[in-house]
């Protein structure tokens, strides 16, 4: 693994699992992420074992400390791969904990006052029952998560509606230096979110990530039948069945790197836009873990080609967006480009009928004058 990306992945990792209290509520204090049998879902799934009280977060803590090794030596070389994705989990466990403490103080689901918007935080086990086997049985080809932020506004609403049109569920998290994100981008653009639409954002902090990858880690136990605790059942699990990858937008950072260092753990490549060292070799991920595409119109190509997602449909050659996620929305006027009849407009509607063979697929004819409009579809 690229000696950069590793020191990043063991610094941050250090930091986030020593640097994180659980406060002060006393040991018996219970929780649980809201809907959910799981508890803490990814250590769960990973050892088997419950969290239930602040006392017993203690233990995922601990678990997280034993995952963390030194940064690599500058002239010693060793293969610090299994040491990186060690550290990578560890990360994954502190930041699920941190959660946990976030919504006991209430601060979670995240609401932004400069938004008046909620993000969705915690995804619970309705909606992996609802959505999670369309991601394994392949009706819904797979899941991206978005961390940062694009070039502009109008990428992000670009690389979102990619996403969408390929029936991709998109999880968004995160942001840039400057605190701007997919999320603020998409919102100041009028571009609708929500599970309805398949745009999800989780929350602003590259932390947030982890409910979209807790929730992967619980599809393999509600839909493979692998018990908690079977990790090495779970993590091939979402390795063949769960294709997911992480779309890092802008400049990366040492937390950005340990969290996809965890997503790599669970077969799930990371694609950068900026200058990053790669990690191409086949090993954990399918195909390579770590590539950049500084070519931003390549960008989603790029993202399904390198975790082999495999669409089921492809986009119509017309200049609308399209996909599943835009079924049984209405047209809202604002979004109208034109308005033939209606309750407004004096109009009329003329349907002729023929032979098959005199049908000529996808014609269309449009027949207007100053006095009456005419739009005729054979198809």
């Amino acid at each position: 693994m690229s000696k950069i990306i590793a020191s990043a992945v063991f610094r941050a990792s250090n930091k986030i699992v020593l640097n994180k209290a659980i406060a002060e509520q006393g040991q018996d204090f219970g929780f649980e992420f809201p809907d959910t049998g799981y508890h803490l879902p990814m250590y769960f799934s990973m050892t088997g074992i419950a969290i239930k009280t602040l006392g017993e977060m203690r233990q995922s803590i601990a678990l997280a400390k034993t995952h963390l090794h030194s940064e690599p030596d500058e002239s010693i070389y060793k293969p610090y791969l299994g040491e990186a994705l060690d550290a990578g989990m560890a990360t994954l466990y502190a930041e699920e904990v941190l959660m946990a403490l976030r919504y006991i103080y209430k601060m979670e689901p995240y609401y932004d006052k400069e938004m008046d918007f909620t993000y969705n935080g915690f995804i619970t086990d309705t909606i992996l029952r609802d959505l999670g086997f369309q991601l394994v049985d392949g009706s819904m080809p797979g899941f991206a998560a978005i961390i940062g932020a694009a070039e502009s506004e109008e990428r992000a609403v670009k690389i979102v509606m990619e996403l969408q049109q390929r029936n991709v569920l998109t999880f968004l998290s995160g942001h840039n230096e400057k605190g701007d994100s997919v999320t603020k981008q998409l919102h100041r653009k009028g571009v609708q979110m929500g599970w309805e639409t398949r745009i999800v954002p989780l929350g602003p902090e590259t932390e947030h990530t982890i409910y979209a990858l807790n929730w992967a880690a619980r599809s393999a136990l509600t839909f493979g039948g692998i018990k908690g605790g079977d990790f090495k059942k779970v993590l091939k699990y979402n390795q063949n069945r769960v294709f997911a990858f992480a779309l890092a937008l802008g400049p990366m950072d040492d937390l950005k790197w340990a969290t996809g260092a965890g997503a790599i753990n669970m077969g799930f490549p990371a694609i950068c836009d900026t200058e990053v060292p790669e990690i191409r070799p086949r090993g954990v991920c399918t195909y390579e873990h770590v590539v950049k595409e500084l070519d931003q119109d390549k960008l989603i190509q790029t993202c399904i080609e390198v975790r082999g997602v495999k669409l089921t449909m492809e986009k119509p050659p017309i200049p609308v967006a399209f996909g599943q996620a835009f079924e049984g929305e209405r047209i809202r006027k604002e979004d109208t480009f034109i308005e033939a009849g209606g309750n407004k407009t004096p109009a009329f509607e003329l349907i002729r009928t023929k032979e098959m063979n005199e049908v000529e697929n996808g014609k269309i004819d449009i027949v207007a004058d100053a006095r009456c409009s005419l739009t005729s579809s054979l198809l």
